[in-house]
């Protein structure tokens, strides 16, 4: 009788477990569709629709070698872009508690946008849900067990809205048009094999240092600070990713691989490792 009683409280559990999954998911769903729709609603059109190396002129040499190297003249400019990841995230802020992720995201170039909805598996039927977003000019940075129990809610402060700047900008590699001078990348030189590229969207305004190697691509890029959540709180720290596997994917060279990490005075450590397993590139109006 007894084992009876076990195997119907075990289905009951299961039932209540499966319907907690799919509740949340539904919920996780709708915020992800409401937050696109923000990006959608923001998106606007450019001055011109295509590209034109004139525009390089006065660049430093490694972005104007770059430019010519990944992008074709006369093509049409990105407007919007969705990519699909596959790779590892560390969970530890101290250690390393890799576990496999996978998610969508969405990019808008004119303003500067975008919704990263992540799925990161902890055990077999338990993931966190993530959304890493930047829309309307706010920074948000949303993690729930199931997509149902919070763990991380930060949105609104300047200090998250210029570290998801930041990301799009670092982020640039994978649509390349979004660095020329006409989509808002403003450039500085700083010597034959880096520069400085600076991006303003409405009040908040930040710059990496672009690094690129013997091939003229992006190899890394590099900001002096951004805010990284340490027990809950905002630290600014040094912060840093890194690119390779260029092919050609709509006419333009773009890395499939990268890595992301905090650059800790004792080392860097990578809290992102991921590959592009789909890219899909929208152009015109």
């Amino acid at each position: 009788m007894m084992w009876k009683v076990i195997l119907v409280a075990a289905a009951l559990v299961g039932i209540s477990l499966l319907a907690l999954v799919s509740y949340g998911s539904l919920r996780w769903t709708e915020a992800t569709r409401r937050l696109r729709k923000g990006l959608s609603s923001t998106r606007k059109a450019g001055t011109s629709q295509t590209i034109d190396f004139r525009e390089l002129d006065g660049l430093p040499a490694p972005v104007r070698r770059y430019l010519t190297r990944v992008l074709v003249d006369g093509a049409p400019l990105i407007k919007e872009v969705r990519v699909r990841h596959e790779g590892e995230f560390n969970l530890s802020e101290t250690g390393a508690r890799w576990r496999p992720f996978s998610s969508d995201q969405l990019v808008t170039i004119q303003p500067p946008g975008f919704d990263w909805d992540a799925r990161i598996k902890i055990i077999p039927g338990l993931e966190v849900r993530v959304h890493d977003a930047y829309v309307g000019g706010e920074g948000i940075l949303q993690a729930a067990v199931l997509g149902l129990f919070p763990l991380v809610n930060q949105r609104g402060t300047r200090e998250i809205a210029e570290g998801e700047l930041m990301r799009f900008l670092a982020e640039s590699a994978w649509y390349p048009t979004a660095l020329l001078p006409s989509q808002g990348t403003r450039w500085k030189a700083v010597d034959t094999r880096s520069a400085r590229a600076a991006l303003t969207d409405g009040g908040v305004s930040v710059e990496l240092l672009f690094r690129f190697n013997e091939q003229d691509l992006i190899e890394s890029v590099e900001a002096e600070a951004r805010g990284r959540m340490v027990s809950n709180q905002v630290t600014p720290t040094a912060w840093g990713g890194r690119y390779w596997g260029y092919e050609r994917r709509a006419g333009m060279l773009v890395p499939l691989h990268g890595e992301v990490a905090w650059l800790l005075p004792e080392g860097a450590k990578p809290y992102w490792r991921g590959r592009i397993i789909a890219i899909e590139y929208r152009t015109g109006e």
